[in-house]
């Protein structure tokens, strides 16, 4: 099955760059090209595309917004937004991922990094091994904006004691696989888990999870440096 991509960054060239990328890899297209939030928005409703490879800061309207409004559009409930960055604002990235995008890059990141963040966050996955990922989760996701809550820690208790380890030690960005491998299951069986939990808890992606851990308090904040 091939992966259809939107590339959605200001610069031409860059764009460019990355389609070429794309192009010549095996199973993967680019299916569109935006150079706003805006027109982002309007070609992931014609094209529909399984990855959009989203930059934050775009004129008229950013990244951030265009991210919000794909993310909560029940109609594009299949689209992922993997958020492309120089990490200038660590809070852009956490709005971004409250928003409901199914990680980030930093656009000095290599060509087998990208191709595989699209490929993880095409299969369901999202970026949130890295330290600097982690870092921003902590800093950030424990305490969001009243009005981006999430969850509460009742919303938790819909969750088995499983699913609920299971939850923490992903928020922790563990793989499916070390998950099982300290949980002494199957890749597998932790994939089940985190699927029915997303269920219990209406949650859009993996991503999504991680943060109503945080917010719930499931899963506490690390202390600040």
């Amino acid at each position: 099955m091939t992966i259809r991509v939107l590339l959605a960054d200001d610069q031409a060239l860059l764009r460019a760059t990355f389609r070429i990328l794309i192009e010549s890899t095996p199973g993967m297209t680019v299916v569109g090209e935006a150079a706003d939030g805006l027109e982002a928005i309007d070609l992931v409703r014609t094209h529909r595309p399984d990855v959009v490879l989203m930059d934050i800061r775009m004129p008229n309207s950013d990244g951030l917004a265009a991210t919000a409004a794909i993310c909560s559009n029940p109609k594009l409930a299949d689209v992922r937004v993997l958020i492309l960055t120089t990490f200038e604002n660590d809070e852009y990235v956490a709005r971004a991922l409250r928003s409901g995008a199914s990680g980030f890059l930093g656009k000095d990141v290599s060509a087998e990094v990208l191709l595989a963040g699209i490929q993880t966050v095409a299969d369901g996955e999202s970026l949130l091994s890295p330290a600097a990922t982690q870092a921003l989760i902590t800093r950030f996701l424990a305490t969001p904006d009243p009005d981006e809550q999430l969850a509460s820690p009742e919303t938790m208790a819909l969750l088995t004691q499983r699913e609920q380890e299971v939850v923490v030690l992903a928020a922790h960005g563990k793989s499916n696989s070390e998950i099982a491998e300290e949980l002494v299951v199957s890749p597998l069986t932790v994939r089940s888990h985190i699927q029915r939990a997303m269920t219990k808890l209406s949650a859009r992606d993996r991503t999504q999870l991680v943060v109503m851990a945080y917010q719930s308090g499931l899963v506490r904040a690390l202390p600040r440096d």
